[in-house]
């Protein structure tokens, strides 16, 4: 179901939030999060694990599982949200977000990611998801990773350009994740 909405408060957006369950607004229209299956929740999952593990003090970056983000217009006005499955900041933006917003906690991100990560559900089509994509960079994101658990690839896509990876390849953080590294096999096994 998809709504129109020009824009709304923050506080607006988290009852709404609450209520309703998960929802982007992307170009004025809400748009409800699919649930989803298990398959998906557990590539999420190892990824999200897979960069705890890697830095569990947080000393480089801050991921976060199934959060939105929103784009806000004003200070409190909202003309955006997103909900990727994984996002990550650097540890010094997170931060200084924290330290300039002391009710961080009662309210969505109004932090671009430095990363996101998307994983491919049986029910996502590729156009919808590149479209996603395309949202994630002009937004503000550095890198996007497209998981898709069933071609057993992962896109590593930038502003203008992107990579594929297969089984037997290795995911790098690059600049995001400085020293970073997961194999494909660990992945999709």
């Amino acid at each position: 179901m998809i709504e129109r909405v020009k824009t709304m408060t923050v506080a607006e957006f988290v009852r709404l939030y609450d209520a309703e369950g998960p929802f982007e607004i992307i170009n004025g229209e809400i748009v409800k999060v699919s649930p989803t299956v298990a398959g998906h929740g557990d590539k999420a999952k190892t990824l999200y694990d897979a960069i705890l593990i890697f830095d569990p003090q947080k000393t480089r970056v801050a991921a976060y599982f199934d959060s939105p983000f929103v784009l806000l217009e004003s200070s409190d006005w909202v003309r955006g949200s997103r909900v990727p499955d994984i996002m990550v900041f650097h540890a010094d933006r997170i931060a200084r977000y924290k330290a300039e917003n002391p009710d961080w906690e009662d309210k969505p991100f109004a932090l671009v990611p430095d990363l996101v990560v998307e994983v491919i559900s049986t029910h996502d089509n590729y156009t919808d998801v590149d479209a996603k994509v395309e949202r994630y960079l002009d937004d503000g994101v550095q890198v996007v990773w497209v998981v898709d658990p069933r071609r057993k690839t992962i896109k590593v896509q930038r502003q203008g350009t992107y990579r594929t990876l297969h089984v037997g390849d290795t995911l790098t953080g690059d600049e995001v994740i400085p020293g970073f590294e997961l194999t494909l096999q660990a992945i999709f096994a």
